[in-house]
């Protein structure tokens, strides 16, 4: 079940941060995100544990990924492609019209998952990731009515 973040979901978002991430968010972060009017967070909920979850902020008519992480034990089960397919569904109904994001290099995975939901390569941030250092692919996607959740 994809639920919007909330509170209860800050602690084990953390945990998350820090099972999948080289540069992990904190808690404070996180919590941060909630409270940020700009910012929607949704969770990939089982049986009220956070299994996945991915993040953006909107500066109309304009959005950015913040974060998009599954648990190891849930990957290659499509809970990543429900959360960005929600997540372009909501950007869209609050008006937005481009979503864009960054992604290492050598996240081949995570490539493939966004260029399948049509996200296309428009640049390059050299040394953008850290622990290990790695350049990030810009990616942008132009919202439509296709992007609608039926």
């Amino acid at each position: 079940m994809i639920v919007p973040m909330h509170e209860s979901h800050i602690a084990q978002i953390a945990a998350l941060e820090k099972l999948c991430f080289s540069d992990p968010w904190s808690e404070n972060s996180v919590r941060s995100e909630m409270m940020n009017p700009l910012s929607l967070w949704l969770v990939a909920e089982e049986e009220g544990k956070v299994i996945g979850y991915v993040g953006s902020q909107s500066v109309s008519p304009e959005a950015d990924v913040m974060n998009l992480a599954v648990a190891p034990d849930y990957r290659k089960q499509g809970i990543g492609r429900a959360l960005m397919t929600e997540l372009i569904a909501e950007l869209h109904s609050r008006g937005i019209t481009a979503l864009f994001l960054e992604v290492r290099v050598g996240n081949l995975p995570a490539q493939s998952l966004y260029q399948s939901l049509g996200f296309v390569e428009v640049g390059r941030r050299p040394k953008y990731y850290v622990n290990p250092t790695e350049d990030a692919l810009i990616l942008r996607k132009e919202l439509t009515n296709a992007d609608t959740v039926n």
